[in-house]
């Protein structure tokens, strides 16, 4: 049931080679080849092989697609497990021995004992809700015991402090003030600490383990500044450079420098790299919808920069899409289905925000949206999840086109006015009425339901993986 040729693209990837000619110096006709002549011998070619390659999973849509999910899957035998963007303002759930654990900055790998969890230099960091994340999933299993003995931080990310999450706030306030709608942002600062960033006025975690003094007086100049522009801000400098002050012992056994961590893992000996996107790609601040999108890029570029590594590594990529489409916060929404079957999807998913805890808006899929993400990302194989979410409905429909103005449109609209104006065309399928939860392979689900499945594997024309059909490891059938 899929449009590829059965083989697994994480065990036999692309080639990234180029071709030699663009590798090699090359000789000029009648002068001495490079580096030759008396003495010496020409040098070989200085081409250094690809190394291990990293396996990523991105969101398709626009987050919550059940990444965290994939991820604990594949975790399960990876060696090293990487979150390169974002803050913790994502949010991924993972199900284990029955056990719910909630997970925002570190990796959903942590779980697995025998791989390292490594957060990137593109990751923002707010240190208290670090430690609280990791504190409140110790208490609700043994999941997490002795996470911190295989974590491993950039020393080049950045620090998200407490006045960034107050002025996250004052932004969004002043936003509904003076527009009457916000961006719906999760308030946990992250706009605000990447807005540091672009202005160079950020400090990074290097900066807290090095001269504290230096560091206090930068810490305290950007305070001001920010108060400065925000004259309702209140911020306890004092209280919170004391408050920094305690994590540096904590901190410091985690701390490596990121780039030479990453390509030691890269040309070390074999071993399987897992990179685990945050939020999703109709979030991303370049392809999302801007304006109401992160302030991250969460599409596959974004693992290069916020890990360090060349384009050259990157092997399998695989795309999250959720069986139906869903959203938190403003912005446009061709499909959504403000109704009852919205308010039916939205319960029989469950679909509450796990970092914000906002009732998510629900809609049919959207497949330009995922051919779109596919454009950007260039997915090998897809993982689609939540399946068992329709089982009771006695129809569904798919978009699959837009029209603007009665013409369809080949492109998804990059304003929001514009998005907002699209007419869907859908297709329609009958519904499976019966639970898919017990099947285990996919000649097990009901008819409908592989058709639907079938559709869109050929529509978008990646191959299908991965099929989710309950919260558990084992609600999780394989394809290939």
């Amino acid at each position: 049931p899929n449009g590829g040729d059965g083989g697994d693209p994480a065990a036999s990837p692309p080639s990234c080679k180029r071709p030699r000619a663009e590798l090699e110096p090359q000789a000029v006709p009648g002068e001495p080849g490079p580096r030759s002549g008396p003495g010496l011998k020409p040098e070989p070619p200085v081409a250094p092989a690809p190394g291990n390659l990293v396996t990523v999973v991105l969101g398709a849509q626009w987050g919550d697609e059940g990444k965290g999910k994939v991820v604990d899957l594949l975790a399960q035998d990876a060696e090293l497990v990487c979150r390169c963007q974002g803050g913790n303002n994502a949010g991924h759930t993972v199900v284990v021995d029955s056990v719910e654990y909630d997970f925002h900055l570190l990796p959903s790998g942590v779980i697995n004992k025998n791989a390292i969890s490594f957060i990137g230099n593109g990751v923002v960091i707010h240190l208290p809700g670090l430690f609280e994340e990791a504190e409140k999933n110790l208490h609700k299993g043994k999941g997490l015991e002795g996470w911190e003995s295989r974590t491993v931080i950039s020393d080049r990310a950045h620090i998200v402090f407490d006045f960034h999450q107050a002025v996250d706030g004052v932004q969004e306030q002043q936003r509904q003030e003076q527009a009457g709608k916000n961006l719906g942002t999760t308030k946990k600062g992250i706009g605000p600490v990447y807005a540091s960033k672009a202005s160079r006025t950020g400090l990074r975690i290097c900066d807290l383990l090095s001269d504290f003094d230096e560091f206090s007086k930068r810490f305290r100049l950007l305070a001001e500044q920010y108060k400065a522009m925000y004259p309702i801000l209140t911020v306890d400098i004092e209280g919170e450079l004391e408050k920094l002050k305690g994590y540096v012992a904590r901190i410091r056994p985690l701390v490596k420098d990121g780039v030479y961590y990453m390509y030691k893992a890269l040309h070390g000996p074999p071993r399987k790299i897992l990179v685990e996107g945050a939020n999703a790609t109709l979030l991303d601040i370049d392809f999302g919808t801007y304006p109401f999108v992160t302030s991250s890029n969460c599409t596959v570029g974004g693992v290069c920069t916020g890990l360090g590594i060349p384009p050259r590594n990157i092997g399998a990529v695989y795309g999250v899409v959720k069986a139906y489409t869903t959203r938190v916060g403003v912005g446009a929404f061709p499909t959504e289905q403000d109704n009852a079957l919205g308010e039916k999807l939205q319960t029989r998913g469950r679909e509450v925000g796990v970092t914000t805890g906002r009732k998510r808006r629900c809609g049919w899929l959207d497949l330009v949206l995922v051919k779109y993400a596919h454009m950007i990302n260039g997915f090998t194989a897809l993982a689609l999840t939540k399946l068992d979410i329709l089982d009771t409905l006695e129809e569904l429909k798919i978009g699959i086109g837009y029209r603007l103005e009665g013409k369809t449109i080949p492109y998804f609209p990059a304003n929001q006015e514009v998005l907002n104006k699209v007419e869907v065309e859908y297709v329609t399928f009958p519904g499976w009425k019966t639970s898919t939860e017990k099947a285990r392979s996919f000649q097990e689900l009901p008819d409908n339901a592989r058709q639907y499945v079938k559709y869109i594997e050929e529509h978008i024309g990646v191959p299908i993986k991965w099929i989710g059909i309950g919260k558990s490891r084992e609600c999780m059938i394989r394809i290939f």
